[in-house]
């Protein structure tokens, strides 16, 4: 046995393909950025995509795809049959 903890492997496994995911969001960050006109700081796109990187910055934290994929998740809707004729 190597004596090396999961989460060294793991990390091993997985930073290139985190780090290329993480430079891919800065790249389409920045060209949101530079874009004529730019986005308003009231678009509630925008909010989510910044409250999703706080989620992932907060140090200690758990559970984290699930807390993001809250964020950009509506609220239950028990008439959502109906809703939809279904």
């Amino acid at each position: 046995m190597s004596g090396r903890s999961d989460a060294s492997k793991i990390l091993d496994d997985e930073f290139l393909q985190v780090r290329a995911k993480l430079l891919d969001l800065a790249g389409r960050l920045d060209r949101l950025g530079r874009a004529a006109g730019g986005l308003a700081g009231d678009d509630a796109r925008l909010r989510q995509i910044h409250e999703a990187i706080r989620v992932l910055d907060a140090e200690g934290s758990v559970d984290r795809a699930r807390r993001v994929q809250m964020i950009f998740s509506l609220p239950y809707d028990q008439a959502w049959r109906k809703k939809f004729g279904i």
